[in-house]
């Protein structure tokens, strides 16, 4: 049925339930928009089943070519040393590529603007408010940059202001941001949050949006981000190295 290569969805893996329920429904929308293409996931840590165990069955069962897509926003640690060294002790018969990561792309602004649509906003409220866009952090220069990079154009697309902030390792945090843009003298704030699923560091950024107007939730299995895992796949399976590192 499927002639195409897997496409391996590698999630980092949380002890809180919510990021692995986000996960799956993310995939799942993913396996509805393309039936034609096997859809597996696997996960770092915490959960299972784990992404050495997934390569490990798919190479029993006799499939050759994989794309592994990092379940990321930005090109950070786990994108540049973990998965890449996890992708190195597949079963040798695996022909694998590794995917890039899913940000930055105009479907993830999309659907930051969709999710602060539904907590409340208009379009008609983009010149009035303030958005902060909150990212879980990075001690990685590249991935604050990229952070940096897209509040930058996002203000451009009508906002009163946008600014970026960090759930860890790296300023400002959320609720300063949010203090800022208040002293800016936005007439509303809003959080955006710059991730994919539930768990600590979300909760952070929700506890820094104490005294914002508005909270948006997490991007989650938001049709535009199946989208972006669709684009990655495709520019990514053709052609599919013999191996990683390889």
């Amino acid at each position: 049925m499927f002639t195409k290569p897997v496409l391996l969805v590698i999630a980092h893996g949380s002890r809180d339930p919510r990021h692995a329920a986000t996960v799956h429904a993310l995939v799942r929308r993913v396996r509805s928009l393309r039936p034609d293409v096997r859809v597996e996931t696997g996960f770092l840590d915490f959960n299972i089943p784990s992404v050495q165990g997934v390569l490990e069955s798919l190479a029993a069962e006799g499939v050759r070519d994989v794309v592994a897509l990092p379940l990321l926003l930005t090109r950070a640690f786990h994108a540049k040393a973990d998965i890449p060294a996890v992708l190195r002790d597949a079963p040798p018969q695996l022909r694998i590529r590794q995917a890039e990561v899913l940000g930055p792309s105009p479907l993830l602004m999309a659907a930051l603007e969709r999710r602060l649509y539904e907590a409340g906003l208009t379009p008609a409220d983009k010149s009035s408010t303030g958005v902060v866009l909150a990212s879980a952090g990075s001690t990685d220069p590249e991935a604050i940059a990229v952070i940096a990079e897209i509040a930058r154009e996002w203000r451009h697309t009508g906002w009163c202001a946008v600014r970026p902030a960090f759930a860890s390792a790296s300023l400002p945090r959320t609720e300063d941001a949010v203090r800022e843009l208040r002293k800016l003298g936005c007439e509303r704030v809003a959080v955006a949050p710059y991730v994919l699923a539930p768990g600590f560091l979300p909760d952070r950024i929700a506890r820094g949006a104490a005294d914002a107007d508005v909270l948006a939730d997490v991007l989650g299995a938001a049709p535009e981000v199946a989208r972006v895992l669709l684009e990655r796949y495709d520019a990514a399976r053709v052609p599919v190295l013999t191996a990683v590192g390889a």
